[in-house]
């Protein structure tokens, strides 16, 4: 095929669960390609000379490589293309920005064109081999001398766990909650993650000897020093970002109605059912904002609102969550932000809000929001849930001197992800801040391969295959 007769070659849309139907459930509301579909949207992909897809991809995926072969019918063979350089591609292929990444890369994309759908072409590859009963994991190396502990189950440290368990290097994973899977399980919606997806990939460890335990906090049930001294030559912290910012506003932690949007997610996928009320304000513009007012609406609640205090171009999330969204019947207040908590005998009962205007661009390159004087107006609310992002929970390092950036994320070497504590190394939002699953998984292969290096005695820096960049 020509490339004149690939450019003529349209996106290719999934089909989707309709609003009203999904709005009562947790299904995935996106369903995978056909077979017809998938290599249709596969001829799309123009095998540039020098694909900026790949390195549009945190992990660096092969895109297309794995196309080409997905084109020619050979399945199986993409999916160990993407398995050579992903830990979690069925997750990554339905969870990851893609438009801000591989395909925001695609050359199809620019200008007035659709790039290339690279996440469903993924999940399609990986989809597949589950359909068809493939073995999807590599044989995993006899196990030797040397073990490591993993504070956290999330995916920075799932992913050291399966580089690591390959080499015969035995891991211990230590999760703190019920259950596995990090901000996987208890941040993401099964709507958009089906937790059958996670589940498997924390059997597919199990298998490979990878030992889990759960309900241990690592700094209140034991410490660092006490993995230490049970032998752990290594230790990585994953912990991630659980713990919510406050957003500052008076009555914020004493007014019944306000809650943060981290531990309310947490609590309703452990199970926990939580009345928001009739009216929810929730308050960002990223992904934790949007699952926040999508799981609301799932949960009962008939009126539910976004405030966020910039434009729509300037919103941190996906065109396809903000599109799911905006049918399921969510209102997005652009422009606004709350300034005052009002309340009755303690109760929540309304948001005072301003309006905002955009000047010039700050340090972050988007256009300074700024309060316009005199707009204030008030919105009546049950429930109040600031989503406006979450620092790192510093429990696991209680009593260790380990250096700290000054945002809260650990300090690490720049390349190899060892902090200030030889023997320690951390990675995912422990040190990038709240990011993308697929940027905890690049950091989590980083980390193993440093973990090999220094279990070794080998420089950690000199001819290796993983460098953060």
């Amino acid at each position: 095929m020509k490339p004149k007769e690939r450019l003529a070659i349209a996106r290719q849309m999934p089909v989707e669960v309709t609003p009203e139907v999904r709005v009562g459930n947790y299904e995935e509301i996106v369903e995978g390609y056909s077979e017809f579909t998938a290599i249709l949207e596969a001829q799309r992909c123009l095998q540039c000379k020098k694909p900026t897809c790949i390195k549009g991809c945190p992990i660096h995926n092969n895109i297309p490589q794995f196309i080409a072969l997905l084109r020619e019918q050979k399945i199986e063979e993409a999916y160990w293309v993407i398995r050579k350089t992903s830990s979690l591609p069925a997750v990554c292929s339905r969870v990851c920005p893609h438009e801000f990444q591989c395909e925001g890369h695609c050359i199809r994309g620019k200008g007035k064109g659709q790039s290339v759908a690279i996440g469903m072409l993924e999940r399609y590859i990986v989809d597949w081999m589950v359909e068809n009963n493939k073995s999807m994991h590599q044989a995993c190396a006899i196990p030797g001398d040397k073990k490591v502990a993993i504070i956290g189950s999330g995916p920075a440290g799932m992913t050291v766990a399966y580089w690591l368990s390959h080499k015969g290097i035995p891991c211990t994973i230590f999760e703190s909650l019920p259950v596995y899977g990090g901000m996987l399980t208890v941040g993401i919606p099964p709507f958009r993650l089906p937790r059958k997806i996670i589940n498997a990939e924390i059997e597919a460890l199990k298998s490979c000897g990878v030992t889990l335990e759960h309900e241990i906090t690592i700094g209140k049930d034991k410490s660092i020093d006490d993995l230490r001294n049970e032998g752990f030559d290594a230790i990585f912290n994953g912990v991630g970002a659980h713990v919510s910012r406050k957003l500052g506003l008076e009555g914020e932690g004493s007014t019944e109605g306000v809650l943060y949007a981290v531990e309310y997610l947490r609590k309703i996928y452990m199970g926990d059912n939580i009345d928001l009320g009739h009216n929810v304000v929730v308050v960002g513009g990223g992904s934790v904002a949007i699952d926040v007012a999508r799981t609301a609406l799932r949960q009962g609640s008939m009126n539910v609102f976004i405030l966020y205090r910039r434009s729509r171009d300037e919103m941190p999330t996906s065109a396809d969550e903000l599109h799911h969204l905006e049918e399921e019947g969510v209102h997005i207040e652009f422009l606004a932000a709350p300034i005052r908590i009002h309340s009755a005998n303690d109760k929540l009962t309304k948001i005072e809000c301003i309006r905002m205007e955009l000047g010039d661009k700050d340090d972050t390159g988007r256009r300074k929001p700024i309060p316009q004087e005199g707009s204030n107006f008030l919105i009546e609310a049950d429930s109040f849930v600031p989503a406006i992002s979450q620092n790192v929970d510093h429990t696991a390092d209680k009593g260790l001197k380990v250096d700290l950036m000054p945002w809260g994320t650990y300090k690490t070497d720049e390349q190899t992800l060892q902090t200030s504590i030889d023997y320690l190394f951390a990675g995912g939002d422990s040190v990038l801040g709240p990011q993308t699953v697929a940027k905890a998984v690049y950091q989590g292969k980083v980390a193993a391969e440093s973990i090999e290096r220094y279990l070794n005695g080998q420089d950690l820096k000199k001819d290796r295959n993983f460098l953060c960049r």
